[in-house]
Protein backbone atom coordinates (compact mmCIF):
# COMPACT_ATOMS: atom_id res chain seq x y z
CA UNK A 1 0.00 0.00 0.00
CA UNK A 2 1.25 3.52 -0.88
CA UNK A 3 1.50 6.21 1.72
CA UNK A 4 0.44 9.64 1.29
CA UNK A 5 4.36 10.60 0.77
CA UNK A 6 4.56 8.57 -2.36
CA UNK A 7 1.38 9.45 -3.72
CA UNK A 8 2.25 13.40 -3.38
CA UNK A 9 6.01 12.41 -5.14
CA UNK A 10 4.66 10.64 -8.27
CA UNK A 11 4.84 13.07 -11.57
CA UNK A 12 1.71 13.09 -13.24
CA UNK A 13 1.95 13.34 -16.72
CA UNK A 14 -1.31 15.40 -17.33
CA UNK A 15 -1.95 16.37 -20.78
CA UNK A 16 -3.14 20.15 -20.76
CA UNK A 17 -4.03 20.08 -25.06
CA UNK A 18 -5.36 18.00 -27.18
CA UNK A 19 -1.72 18.68 -29.11
CA UNK A 20 1.74 18.86 -27.04
CA UNK A 21 2.74 21.77 -25.90
CA UNK A 22 6.32 23.15 -25.38
CA UNK A 23 6.95 23.42 -22.02
CA UNK A 24 9.25 26.23 -20.27
CA UNK A 25 12.14 23.85 -20.09
CA UNK A 26 12.24 23.00 -23.62
CA UNK A 27 11.72 26.12 -25.37
CA UNK A 28 14.64 27.75 -27.12
CA UNK A 29 15.11 30.38 -29.48
CA UNK A 30 12.52 32.42 -30.46
CA UNK A 31 9.96 30.26 -28.37
CA UNK A 32 11.80 31.25 -25.12
CA UNK A 33 11.87 35.04 -26.45
CA UNK A 34 8.39 34.84 -26.78
CA UNK A 35 7.83 33.00 -23.44
CA UNK A 36 9.51 35.54 -21.62
CA UNK A 37 8.10 38.41 -22.88
CA UNK A 38 4.54 36.56 -21.78
CA UNK A 39 5.57 36.38 -18.13
CA UNK A 40 7.19 39.94 -18.06
CA UNK A 41 4.08 41.99 -20.05
CA UNK A 42 1.52 39.90 -17.65
CA UNK A 43 3.23 40.04 -14.53
CA UNK A 44 3.30 36.71 -14.17
CA UNK A 45 5.80 33.68 -13.19
CA UNK A 46 4.31 31.35 -16.10
CA UNK A 47 3.63 30.91 -19.68
CA UNK A 48 -0.30 30.11 -20.07
CA UNK A 49 -1.01 26.46 -22.06
CA UNK A 50 -2.53 28.11 -24.99
CA UNK A 51 1.01 29.86 -25.69
CA UNK A 52 2.29 26.54 -24.88
CA UNK A 53 0.35 24.54 -27.44
CA UNK A 54 0.66 28.06 -30.19
CA UNK A 55 4.52 26.68 -29.76
CA UNK A 56 4.50 24.14 -31.91
CA UNK A 57 4.61 26.51 -34.77
CA UNK A 58 6.68 29.66 -33.09
CA UNK A 59 6.21 31.84 -36.07
CA UNK A 60 2.66 31.35 -35.02
CA UNK A 61 3.18 31.92 -31.51
CA UNK A 62 4.87 35.16 -32.39
CA UNK A 63 2.55 36.66 -34.78
CA UNK A 64 -0.45 35.49 -32.24
CA UNK A 65 1.37 37.18 -29.07
CA UNK A 66 1.81 40.69 -31.03
CA UNK A 67 -1.37 40.27 -32.26
CA UNK A 68 -2.95 40.05 -28.45
CA UNK A 69 -0.45 42.74 -27.55
CA UNK A 70 -1.41 45.65 -30.39
CA UNK A 71 -5.34 44.69 -28.84
CA UNK A 72 -5.29 43.97 -25.35
CA UNK A 73 -2.28 45.44 -23.51
CA UNK A 74 -2.43 49.08 -25.45
CA UNK A 75 -4.30 51.63 -24.21
CA UNK A 76 -6.75 53.06 -26.78
CA UNK A 77 -10.41 54.38 -26.49
CA UNK A 78 -11.23 51.27 -24.54
CA UNK A 79 -10.00 50.54 -21.35
CA UNK A 80 -8.74 47.26 -20.23
CA UNK A 81 -12.07 46.26 -17.92
CA UNK A 82 -13.59 46.92 -20.91
CA UNK A 83 -11.66 44.91 -23.10
CA UNK A 84 -11.57 41.84 -20.88
CA UNK A 85 -15.43 42.10 -20.56
CA UNK A 86 -15.66 41.84 -24.57
CA UNK A 87 -13.19 39.08 -24.36
CA UNK A 88 -15.49 37.22 -21.37
CA UNK A 89 -18.50 37.99 -23.83
CA UNK A 90 -17.05 36.36 -26.77
CA UNK A 91 -15.56 33.39 -25.23
CA UNK A 92 -18.92 32.72 -23.78
CA UNK A 93 -20.36 32.93 -26.93
CA UNK A 94 -17.38 30.23 -28.40
CA UNK A 95 -17.78 27.87 -25.68
CA UNK A 96 -14.33 28.32 -24.66
CA UNK A 97 -13.95 26.93 -21.26
CA UNK A 98 -10.74 27.49 -20.56
CA UNK A 99 -11.14 31.47 -22.06
CA UNK A 100 -14.50 31.66 -19.88
CA UNK A 101 -11.94 30.54 -16.81
CA UNK A 102 -9.03 32.81 -17.44
CA UNK A 103 -11.87 35.72 -18.45
CA UNK A 104 -14.24 35.24 -15.46
CA UNK A 105 -10.61 35.49 -13.04
CA UNK A 106 -9.57 38.24 -14.82
CA UNK A 107 -12.81 40.91 -14.83
CA UNK A 108 -13.70 39.80 -10.89
CA UNK A 109 -9.33 40.84 -10.32
CA UNK A 110 -10.92 44.03 -11.87
CA UNK A 111 -13.68 44.76 -9.61
CA UNK A 112 -16.64 43.06 -11.23
CA UNK A 113 -18.65 41.08 -8.32
CA UNK A 114 -21.27 38.24 -8.17
CA UNK A 115 -24.03 40.65 -9.08
CA UNK A 116 -22.19 42.30 -12.22
CA UNK A 117 -21.18 39.30 -13.36
CA UNK A 118 -24.52 37.80 -13.39
CA UNK A 119 -25.60 41.14 -14.83
CA UNK A 120 -23.78 40.59 -18.30
CA UNK A 121 -24.48 36.38 -18.57
CA UNK A 122 -27.92 38.27 -18.51
CA UNK A 123 -27.54 40.30 -21.08
CA UNK A 124 -25.57 37.90 -23.03
CA UNK A 125 -28.24 35.35 -22.03
CA UNK A 126 -30.70 38.17 -24.08
CA UNK A 127 -28.91 39.04 -26.92
CA UNK A 128 -27.69 36.10 -27.75
CA UNK A 129 -32.10 34.90 -27.69
CA UNK A 130 -32.81 38.05 -30.13
CA UNK A 131 -30.35 37.54 -32.30
CA UNK A 132 -30.92 33.87 -32.89
CA UNK A 133 -34.80 35.23 -33.49
CA UNK A 134 -33.92 37.66 -36.08
CA UNK A 135 -31.51 35.54 -37.63
CA UNK A 136 -34.14 32.86 -37.99
CA UNK A 137 -36.74 35.39 -39.26
CA UNK A 138 -34.27 37.10 -41.61
CA UNK A 139 -35.24 40.76 -39.80
CA UNK A 140 -34.48 43.32 -41.88
CA UNK A 141 -32.44 46.76 -40.67
CA UNK A 142 -34.85 49.47 -39.77
CA UNK A 143 -35.50 52.71 -41.72
CA UNK A 144 -34.55 54.56 -39.24
CA UNK A 145 -31.71 54.13 -36.60
CA UNK A 146 -32.38 53.72 -33.21
CA UNK A 147 -30.00 53.36 -30.52
CA UNK A 148 -30.76 50.04 -29.00
CA UNK A 149 -32.60 48.62 -26.32
CA UNK A 150 -30.88 49.86 -23.10
CA UNK A 151 -32.18 53.63 -23.70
Amino acid sequence: MESDKEKTEKPTNKKVAFVNVVEEDNATGKVKEVYEDIKKTLGIDFVPNMYKAMANNPVYLDIAWKKVQAIMTKQGKLDSKTKNIIALTVSIMSGCDYCIGVYNDTVKHAGLDDEALTELYSVIDVYSGLNKLNVAWQVKPDEKPWYGCAG
